[in-house]
């Protein structure tokens, strides 16, 4: 018997056409515990923030680096807290622990697995998109494609294998880093608003499969 499955999904050609979004907001650097809890006061007022990690790449088979870097946005401002400088400060696990605000990242298991290596935390107040955007019928699971299903842009990840631990971070890794937080949380809002109608998404893929 078969039968036909709908569902929205970009593929690799439509993806590279699309224009590079570029990060709008402010970005803040915190490398310090007095900057991490001005950090911290102004987005538990928020409520609800996008969530990312980056880690040094290891080319080392079977080696995994530890957290570099932690960034949390509101809607125009990304905080890039530098854990190799800061550490894993208490105030900060308590955010990821505060389930009062809402916070919005991709993939969070794999984030999770590497911050534990650091310190035991308890996240709570996490939504993964990668679980979210399946009510929506998107079957995509990255960030760069669920964007450009939702936005018609494309996010550059050029500079993935980039040196997060380095002493300072040009503006262009910072511009770099703040994205994928930031675009997490439009993501978000943009579903939740209800302005994304699936039926009129231009990408639309239907499979036919054998049923027993």
């Amino acid at each position: 018997m078969e039968t036909t499955e709908r569902y929205i999904a970009i593929t690799k050609e439509e993806l590279a056409p699309l224009p590079i979004v570029a990060y709008p907001g402010r970005i803040t650097v915190v490398d310090n515990p007095r900057e991490a809890k001005k950090a911290l006061a102004f987005l538990r007022a928020a409520r609800r923030v996008g969530f990312d990690t980056e880690t040094r790449p290891s080319f080392r088979k079977g080696h995994v680096n530890t957290v570099a870097l932690i960034q949390i946005s509101t809607a125009d401002h990304c905080f890039l807290f530098r854990l190799k400088k800061l550490g894993f400060h208490e105030e900060l696990k308590d955010f990821l622990e505060d389930e009062t605000v809402e916070k919005i990242g991709l993939s969070l298991r794999d984030d999770f697995l590497v911050l534990h290596k650091i310190s035991e935390f308890e996240p709570r107040g996490f939504v993964d998109l990668q679980d979210f955007v399946k009510g929506f019928s998107i079957h995509d699971a990255s960030l760069q494609k669920i964007y450009a299903i939702l936005f018609g842009s494309r996010i550059s990840k050029s500079q993935r294998l980039s040196n997060w631990e380095a002493d300072t971070l040009t503006e262009s890794l910072q511009r770099y880093a703040s994205i994928d937080a930031w675009a997490c949380l439009r993501i978000y809002n943009h579903l939740r608003s209800g302005n994304f109608d699936p039926q009129h998404s231009p990408y639309w893929k239907t499979v036919e499969r054998q049923g027993a």
